[in-house]
């Protein structure tokens, strides 16, 4: 089964909005995707097409997180959802877009 570790750099971790926009991007494939919270649980992982299952791992900025893939495209998942990862999930371009808006 692939797999690939991922530092979690973005302030928010995967709470609210990052989560639901990691789960978006997994749910988009036909593989299971696993994630696991490798610096709080080692032992727990929740579907990552599963929000309330990927915010109930509790990862915040700094951990790590472990993707597994299973499936025809489980590569192609792991590629595009590491490089999701790494850009910071969108979250500096989804507060850049809340700061604009007047209140």
């Amino acid at each position: 089964m692939p797999q690939v570790d991922l530092p979690i750099t973005n302030p928010s971790g995967l709470h609210a909005r990052p989560a639901a926009t990691f789960v978006k991007a997994a749910a988009t494939f036909a593989c299971d995707l696993r994630v696991t919270n490798l610096t709080r649980d080692a032992s727990r992982s929740a579907s990552a097409k599963s929000v309330l299952g990927v915010m109930g791992l509790g990862v915040s900025a700094g951990h790590i997180v472990r993707l597994h893939a299973e499936g025809a495209d489980a590569e192609e998942a792991l590629a595009e959802l590491a490089a999701l990862v790494a850009a910071g999930l969108e979250e500096a371009a989804a507060r850049a877009v809340d700061d604009a808006t007047p209140a």
